[in-house]
């Protein structure tokens, strides 16, 4: 339950202001999203920086002054990250970028809570986990979650799995991390039952039937959740009976690999004009490997490397959507700039 006091904050954006009525409770990037005001962000979750804002009068609280985004802030002109930052005082801050309101339609976050229904590991550093919540939800293929449990303190960003409306449950997969306080605890917990707290929708690397373009699919790891979603919306809606969709899903080694049986399904119901390609970077490729998924096809190499090759001459009316770690999503924007592919049909969501 909310207890902040009562405050005024005006967003100065480069095209026009804006007056959001919040609380001290309310850290300033949520409340300009809740409102349909879409503010920039990236990650929203302190990583990335995208969300710096100049404060310009009044006063703000830090709810995380470790966090790594603030290396990319100047302290000394007033930066701070708006999406861990809440005002204490009625506030006028600014926005270098252009902010225009959410179009008609558009899934707006909010903070919702639920439950963790199950969880359920898919290699040794990889799980699945799925989330009841307690009403009905929309979102759009290919959007994340920020969530937070009571034992952790801050919000992580999950891409959901699954795609439907008036959803009940998200289903997410988890990367363990090295040193990563929250996948350290999901990993040595039974943390079904668990309630939580989620924000979103978020993130702009979203599917939509109407887009009319080719699609291709670059994931690594657990990036490969917001493809599934995408996959998902394209099958429900027969995207594949008239564009084509190319997935590549890099992964070490076939032990590393996950959600096989799930893409090959994908692949025999949506037909040839869907590819997916598994990319192995540590190993060469088994021989049961195209025994046991015939519809699936197997190649060496780092993912983008491999869907670079595979995609020679092949990006005539293509939208790109890439999910894994910086390198990949570094490497593939410069394979897809160099075969001329513009950048609004580049998109991706930064987590790190």
């Amino acid at each position: 339950m909310m207890t902040g006091k009562t405050l005024n904050i005006q967003v100065n954006a480069r095209n026009r202001a804006y007056t959001l009525d919040g609380t001290s409770d309310d850290k300033i990037l949520n409340l300009g999203l809740s409102n349909a005001i879409d503010l920039p962000y990236e990650c929203g979750s302190g990583t990335c920086g995208t969300c710096k804002a100049r404060l310009i009068s009044g006063e703000i609280c830090d709810r995380w002054p470790e966090a790594p985004g603030r290396k990319f802030l100047k302290p000394k002109k007033g930066e701070f990250l708006m999406c861990q930052c809440a005002a204490k005082t009625d506030s006028v801050i600014e926005v270098e970028s252009f902010v225009h309101t959410m179009e008609a339609g558009a899934c707006v976050p909010g903070l919702i809570t639920g439950r963790v229904n199950s969880s359920k590991l898919l290699t040794p550093d990889v799980m699945s986990l799925q989330i009841t919540m307690d009403q009905t939800f929309d979102f759009d293929a290919g959007q994340f979650m920020l969530v937070q449990f009571p034992e952790v303190v801050g919000f992580r960003g999950w891409s959901m799995v699954n795609y439907e409306r008036h959803a009940k449950t998200l289903d997410f997969v988890i990367k363990k991390k090295p040193d990563g306080v929250l996948s350290e605890w999901l990993f040595g917990n039974n943390c079904e039952g668990v309630e939580v707290e989620l924000y979103g929708p978020l993130g702009n690397a979203t599917f939509y039937s109407r887009l009319a373009k080719n699609i291709l699919c670059i994931a690594g790891g657990s990036g490969i959740a917001g493809i599934m979603s995408i996959l998902s919306r394209a099958a429900q809606d027969g995207y594949f009976s008239q564009y084509s969709g190319d997935v590549f899903f890099g992964v070490r080694t076939m032990k590393d690999a996950f959600f096989l049986d799930e893409l090959a399904a994908f692949r025999a119901e949506c037909g040839e004009k869907l590819n997916i390609v598994i990319a192995l970077s540590d190993e060469d490729v088994p021989a049961s490997a195209q025994i046991d998924y015939p519809q699936l096809a197997f190649d060496n190499g780092f993912v983008h490397e491999v869907a670079g090759r595979h995609m020679e001459d092949r990006y005539q009316n293509v939208r790109a959507y890439l999910a894994g770690p910086p390198p990949l999503v570094n490497g593939s924007i410069g394979m897809l700039l160099r075969a001329r592919v513009t950048t609004d049909n580049i998109r991706y969501d930064k987590f790190s």
